[in-house]
């Protein structure tokens, strides 16, 4: 089977930046098995599939290991995907996901990500995080992820992982966030997970999930600008809205192709 396959950079305006990732359009599910396959063979964090259906889109994520529960970076990757290649004829784009209906916006080049807000609650470090860092932070909070809070944005650059010491915790879904007040914007974050084929994720929408309600409370704004510090740096312009979040950034496409499937 022959399968169109697009990689997109999202939350950046240059390729080689943000995180990329890849989209498969479908015309009905394959097996698991399958798209997991696809997923690895990909080689990127997340692999996004779709299906369109009358005003609906179904939507999909895999990473190289698991299928994810929500996954910021790989939906806007989708919504750039039906814009700017696909010609999708609506701006408001409607997802039926794990996490229920997502929707996400185009304006002008920008994609608004409507997606639950996820607030942390103060927690226990586990000891085995906490080895393998090597810098401890100064809160420790809890969502679907461990959010950690540091002193400083330099910090957060200098953070490093012993990953054998980190692969010992099993977190799935969920991962790490490292995160402070940034310099030159609201803040900043790193997130790493465990036992994947990819130690830190480059831009992690989901992660804003917490990181927006927790940085929108300790600061108290609701309009956010976010960068994530990993080698390719992520762009987010970020909203609070009680139970849900707004996560906004640009997208480009790296390239268009095909998969075969046997």
């Amino acid at each position: 089977m022959k399968l169109e396959l697009y990689q997109i950079d999202a939350f950046t305006n240059k390729v080689f930046g943000g995180n990329p990732a890849c989209v498969v359009p479908l015309k009905e599910w394959l097996s698991d098995e399958i798209l997991l396959k696809i997923a690895k063979e990909n080689a990127v964090a997340e692999t996004a599939f779709f299906i369109i259906q009358n005003d609906k889109i179904l939507l999909r994520w895999f990473t190289p290991e698991i299928e994810m529960d929500l996954c910021g970076h790989a939906t806007l990757a989708t919504a750039h995907c039906l814009k700017s290649i696909i010609n999708y004829p609506n701006d408001v784009m409607n997802f039926v996901t794990l996490s229920g209906e997502l929707s996400v916006t185009a304006v002008q080049g920008l994609y608004h990500l409507n997606f639950p807000s996820r607030m942390p609650v103060v927690s226990v470090l586990p000891e085995v995080i906490k080895s393998a860092l090597n810098i401890q932070p100064k809160e420790v909070f809890k969502s679907r992820d461990y959010l950690l809070v540091f002193e400083t944005e330099e910090q957060i650059i200098n953070i490093k992982i012993e990953r054998q010491i980190f692969d010992q915790i099993n977190l799935d879904p969920g991962g790490l966030i490292v995160t402070a007040q940034g310099n030159e914007c609201d803040f900043v974050s790193r997130f790493f997970t465990p036992q994947a084929s990819m130690l830190e994720d480059p831009v992690t929408g989901s992660a804003h999930c917490s990181l927006i309600p927790f940085w929108a409370s300790r600061l108290g704004k609701n309009q956010l600008s976010a960068l994530q510090l990993s080698e390719r740096m992520g762009e987010l312009q970020c909203k609070n809205m009680k139970d849900r979040v707004i996560i906004s950034g640009k997208a480009k496409t790296y390239s268009i192709g095909s998969l075969f499937t046997e």
